[in-house]
């Protein structure tokens, strides 16, 4: 029975969704500040006459119709992982209906493009927002880049702080800002109601047949106005389906496009306004103010993909993707606050390295889409086939389906080739070097636990020998972290070997990380009894969970585990990796390997064990 009122009810589902708005919506809502610019003014520009102005809003209003509303909103947000979206879960759901190696490659590469996403909007919606300045003055010209910079750097230091109680603040200025650019749109509207043509989709046929080569290519700038919906499927576990999908379509989507209508109405009586259409939009005396409410906007949609790049990496740490690196939590109620300072860092740098190389949203716009196009693409064909594998969908049915998806999806990919040789091989650059370093820590630690699991004496021979011949046995717990749960850890052995004294409980802990996003607490642990003292546990978590082992190992009672854990000692193996004589080819991937398991934080950390209680014996292993 649900003891939640209507009223109670309402109110929750408007404070999450007012919350949705600030943190879904910030990057495909900063659109408008450069997206139709380019279609008109950028390297591949069209000029802007009225049939090209009604062709180009037409293609605009049915790219937000189909990709987002229908593609997103209606089919993708359906494919959820327990309540997670975003591409790794997407993967994890096909790898559960079919595992399949190419599919699991394409979403790992799909994982990999989010990253270049982080570096460029960030770059971008900041230059486009600070680019009104211009408009204000040009004597402010020479001042967009330094002010752009001092601000992505301001962005990125205040994120060893916390987003909670800034973030209190996301949701009610981005409202501000859809009612603000709708308010600008609307006036110019109604002064060119013709503009409303643009919603017959005849207008961007014609648009196409009649303009040919050059009309396709403006496809690589129309697809600026969906970057971000990736977004809205990415942050589902936050908010629920049912908020993102509720402020979409009751104030995103209407403000989207009443801007691009209204900017399209500005461009038929002033095709002069072509350079920057978003700020001409507002009266002279509104500018300054404009310039300011685009910049907070700005920064929120920044703080979004910063924080989903942390996210993103949490997740592939855990699934074991990247090695383990340094994790703060900023918040003492919420887990999900977290600050990684290796990304941060990077992130940082790449986007002034950006804002130097690329110098104005329009140079950036070049680079921007290309990942986004292919993320979206790989999304498509991961949701095909959890729609046939999973869910069993009629085939002649989900092919048409999929036939619609792909044919949009590869028409905006390959619009968007033309970019590469402009910028867009940054983005792409970015994506293949993640995705190798992905690849090669997931392929050396698979190689590492063969050749543990070889070397690892089974732990039923252990007993056996303790049986046999007894060792000395001293007081105490002691807990060895074990990859393998059948076989007997290197410490182990080591302290056997080495000490020739065994604790009076030895227990056998294995931690795995299941592609569910998270595993309840009281469905964590596995305790089997052993003979001659010795327990094995298996603890789960979810790979959106943050590991803390002496909290969990707290929660087992006596009935499970008749020991204290808080007063165990925990012993780890530390490998010391040497690469064997194997072909130059794979002995310098192994290399890499090597150096980037040196550089991996120690599970001490990672794992939440406390310093003072834990030994670590090292053995050398060849790969």
């Amino acid at each position: 029975m649900n003891s939640e009122s209507p009223a109670s009810g309402t109110r929750r589902l408007l404070i999450f969704s007012l919350a949705a708005l600030g943190v879904v919506f910030g990057d495909i809502g900063t659109s408008p500040l450069y997206a139709l610019r380019e279609c008109f003014h950028g390297p591949h520009g069209i000029a802007p006459a009225p049939a090209n102005v009604l062709g180009v809003l037409s293609l605009i209003i049915w790219a937000l119709i189909l990709v987002i509303s229908v593609k997103y909103l209606i089919f993708i947000l359906r494919a959820d992982n327990r309540g997670e979206g975003g591409i790794l879960a997407l993967a994890t759901l096909v790898s559960h209906a079919k595992p399949s190696r190419i599919l699991s490659l394409l979403g790992l590469f799909g994982a990999a493009l989010l990253y270049s996403d982080g570096m460029i909007t960030p770059a971008i919606t900041v230059l486009g927002a600070v680019e009104g300045l211009n408009i204000a003055t040009p004597a402010l010209e020479p001042f967009i880049e330094p002010i752009s910079i001092a601000i992505l750097i301001g962005i990125f230091l205040l994120q060893s702080r916390g987003t909670a109680k800034i973030g209190a603040l996301f949701g009610p200025i981005t409202l501000v800002w859809f009612l603000t650019i709708a308010a600008l749109g609307f006036a110019q509207i109604v002064a060119e109601p013709a503009v409303l043509q643009a919603f017959s989709p005849h207008h961007a046929a014609r648009f196409l047949i009649q303009n040919g080569h050059a009309g396709f290519l403006i496809l690589g700038a129309v697809f600026l106005v969906v970057t971000g919906g990736e977004a809205l499927y990415a942050d589902i576990g936050h908010f629920g389906i049912r908020p993102i999908r509720l402020v979409w379509f009751a104030v995103v989507l209407p403000a989207l496009l009443i801007n691009y209508l209204g900017q399209g109405a500005l461009l038929l009586h002033t095709p002069s306004a072509a350079s920057n259409p978003f700020y001409a939009l507002a009266p002279q005396w509104a500018l300054y103010p404009l310039v300011l409410l685009a910049t907070a906007a700005a920064v929120i949609a920044s703080q979004a993909l910063i924080t989903g790049a942390f996210s993103l990496t949490m997740q592939a740490v855990q699934l074991g993707y990247i090695p383990r690196i340094s994790i703060r939590h900023t918040s003492a109620s919420a887990k999900g606050q977290i600050y990684m300072p290796m990304v941060n860092w990077i992130l940082m740098f790449c986007c002034i390295g950006l804002v130097l190389g690329f110098k104005s949203s329009s140079n950036l716009a070049a680079a921007y889409g290309v990942a986004i196009t292919i993320d979206m693409l790989i999304a498509s064909v991961l949701f095909c086939a959890i729609a046939r594998w999973k869910w069993k969908w009629n085939p002649i049915l989900l092919g048409l389906l999929c036939a619609g998806f792909l044919t949009i999806d590869l028409s905006f990919f390959a619009a968007n080739f033309a970019k590469i040789l402009h910028g867009g091989w940054f983005p792409l650059a970015v994506a293949a070097t993640v995705f190798f370093l992905m690849r090669t820590w997931q392929t050396g630690r698979m190689d590492l636990a063969n050749r543990i699991k070889q070397r690892s004496l089974p732990l039923a021979t252990l007993l056996a020998e303790v049986r046999n011949n007894p060792p000395i046995r001293v007081p105490g717990t002691a807990i060895f972290m074990a990859g393998n749960p059948a076989g007997t850890p290197v410490a182990l052995l080591h302290n056997l070997k080495h000490n020739k004294v065994l604790h009076q409980c030895v227990v056998i802990l294995n931690v795995t990380t299941d592609e569910i996003p998270h595993v309840p607490p009281g469905d964590r642990f596995n305790v089997d009894c052993l003979t001659e003292g010795f327990w094995r546990i298996a603890l789960r978590y979810g790979f959106m969970d943050v590991p803390s082992v002496p909290e969990d190992l707290a929660r087992l009672s006596c009935t499970d585990f008749p020991f204290e854990p808080g007063a165990a000692t925990f012993f780890l193996g530390r490998e010391s990796i040497r690469t064997s004589s194997t072909p130059a080819t794979k002995r310098w991937r192994r290399a890499l390997f090597a150096w980037m398991s040196r550089n991996a934080r120690d599970a001490t950390t990672f794992f939440g064990l406390p310093p003072d209680r834990v030994v670590e014996l090292g053995a050398q292993v060849e790969i």
